[in-house]
């Protein structure tokens, strides 16, 4: 069966309301990029009564937030105790205060925009993939319920009668997170920011950004626009602008598969409350179920690589594994999106100047922090107050080996996929 690709892009019911820049403007706030930072901040930016304009090269939330898993997680990847122990305990319990509110933030806007981005606040399950994986979860939970997080260890009967499945040896439930249509949420967030007086501009590519006394130039599709603050916030698909700036990550591809929706018998008892999990396995495994009740897998690996035929086969292997009964369910839709990992996998925030911040580098977490790092960095922007950050921003940033990482993933994720069995 032909797939007929993104499967958000068939299933989204927001319309977009983005055209291309027109003329010359001059605004309060430019952000470039159309994706969940840029549209959070646009929206609390245009909210405070500021001007804006969102600078987006291709289609709003074509990027990773239109490619997105779907999954509204609290925290970040890393353990919190590994946070503080990169970033200093101030730093790091300020960094997971703010991610721990990440997802009632994004429920609130959805709710208060009235977004129909299929939003499932049932929470998620971490699966323990081996024995191993459940001690790294009764870690995790340990570390959490110690950060006053509500977080909960369940046994593999537990997990199975949630998930459905067998294959598992347990799971830590976070009752905050839940699932989204997330190109869904994207252009939501578009939509809300330019119903509050945002002006958003796809298929206008920034050329060159320059600074002129205390205005930011941005030069795009011919016309020039002046701002007083600037967001540059293309995460993983930075694709090149005459600035003097070049945000530095590791960008590691993520592959979904979306089978036909599941029949009605089956439905009843896969995911029946609707969580949205993956595995602790050391290359990442997804899955969950959208409204109409297609089931979603997702893995670390490129679709556009070499690696296609072999990502696709293990696909079918892991359905087929944890959810025998789904064999024969055809995968109707499949792509991949691009992730900006940092080597330490904290989110930075870059100041390029005066009034002027890239952020970038959510290592797979992009919704809740997205959502925080733009809202927060449209309020530092706007009222000259660095201590709102999540983060405190840098003056630069460095990656060592990028594309020797970036190889590696990719070939870890090929030959795992190839050699060993399909485990989620």
């Amino acid at each position: 069966m032909k797939s007929k690709g993104n499967l958000w892009r068939v299933s989204t019911t927001v319309s977009q309301v983005a055209q291309p820049l027109p003329e010359d403007k001059s605004v309060d706030l430019v952000v470039i990029g159309g994706g969940f930072t840029g549209n959070s901040a646009a929206l609390e930016a245009a909210r405070r009564g500021a001007s804006v304009a969102v600078l987006e090269a291709r289609t709003v939330g074509h990027g990773g937030s239109g490619r997105n898993v779907g999954l509204v997680n609290a925290g970040l990847w890393i353990p919190p105790q590994e946070v503080i122990g990169i970033m200093g305990n101030a730093a790091g319990h300020k960094l997971m205060a703010a991610l721990a509110e990440g997802p009632s933030r994004v429920w609130r806007i959805i709710e208060d925009a009235g977004i129909d981005c299929e939003a499932t606040r049932n929470g998620t399950l971490h699966l323990a993939h081996s024995a191993a994986g459940v001690r790294n979860l009764q870690e995790r939970h340990r570390q959490g319920a110690a950060m006053g997080w509500p977080v909960e260890c369940l046994d593999a009967k537990e997990t199975a009668r949630r998930t459905g499945s067998l294959a598992f040896y347990g799971s830590l439930f976070d009752p905050r997170a839940g699932t989204i249509q997330p190109l869904s949420y994207a252009r939501g967030l578009a939509a809300a920011a330019h119903e509050a007086g945002a002006r958003l501009h796809d298929q206008t590519k920034v050329t060159r950004i320059r600074q002129l006394g205390d205005k930011w130039i941005i030069e795009a599709n011919g016309f020039t626009v002046r701002a007083r603050a600037l967001l540059l916030a293309t995460n993983a698909y930075f694709d090149g602008i005459e600035m003097g700036f070049r945000p530095e990550f590791v960008a590691v591809s993520y592959f979904q598969f979306a089978t036909a929706p599941m029949p009605a018998r089956l439905r009843e008892s896969i995911l029946p409350g609707g969580e949205g999990c993956w595995d602790t396995a050391v290359v990442m495994s997804s899955f969950r179920i959208d409204e109409a009740g297609r089931m979603i897998v997702g893995a670390v690996g490129d679709l556009d690589g070499p690696g296609r035929p072999i990502h696709a086969a293990w696909a079918r292997r892991a359905l087929s594994r944890v959810y025998p009964q789904l064999a024969d369910l055809p995968f109707e839709h499949d792509w991949c999106g691009r992730i900006a990992m940092t080597a330490d996998h904290i989110p930075k925030i870059v100041a390029l100047g005066p009034n002027a911040y890239a952020s970038f580098g959510y290592s797979g977490r992009g919704i809740s922090p997205g959502t925080v790092f733009g809202t927060q960095a449209a309020i530092a922007l706007l009222e000259a107050d660095e201590s709102v950050l999540p983060v405190a921003p840098v003056r630069t940033h460095r990656e060592r080996l990028v594309r020797a990482k970036e190889v590696y993933y990719e070939s870890g994720a090929v030959l795992t996929h190839a050699l060993r069995p399909a485990l989620f």
